[in-house]
């Protein structure tokens, strides 16, 4: 395999370690959004013992609980995913993070004009969307470039 070469020589700037804790922030705060519905249920004393489907196709609240911490298992290993590509400065990991950034934030924009904020993630949001829009990680991540800069792309 190739080894990637470096892009900058410097330590990499503040905004690249800023966003890397907030999607760390984010990945805890789906791992608990995994596991209060469960708990909620009492999953873990009794277990699955009621159905999750009732007539028809309408999800009992257990059925609804293991669906909600099913999706957040999912974007949970997601986000790591995306964090590992985005500490070895991969350019797909910029471009997944910000699409996912201004998805979830518009998410959340919603989520607090129908009462229902969730303002950790909002403000994670807000604070890795505008460190990705820093001049020099757009450079590391080979998004931006200046005025006569050639970008090799592999």
């Amino acid at each position: 395999m190739k080894r990637r070469k470096k892009i900058w020589t410097r330590k990499r700037p503040i905004a690249v370690t800023i966003v890397a804790w907030g999607i760390f922030i984010l990945f805890l705060i789906r791992l608990y959004q995994v596991i209060e519905p469960l708990i909620r249920e009492g999953v873990f004393e009794r277990g699955i013992t009621a159905p999750l489907i009732t007539e028809g196709t309408k999800l009992t609240p257990l059925g609804y609980a293991l669906l909600v911490s099913a999706t957040y298992l999912i974007l949970s290993l997601a986000g790591i995913v995306v964090l590992i590509g985005f500490l070895r400065v991969h350019r797909w990991a910029w471009l997944v993070l910000m699409s996912w950034t201004g998805f979830s934030l518009a998410l959340t924009l919603i989520n607090y004009f129908y009462g229902h904020a969730n303002y950790i993630v909002m403000a994670s949001d807000t604070i890795i969307a505008f460190a990705l829009n820093q001049a020099d990680v757009q450079r590391i991540f080979r998004i931006r470039t200046d005025q006569g800069e050639h970008i090799n792309i592999n």
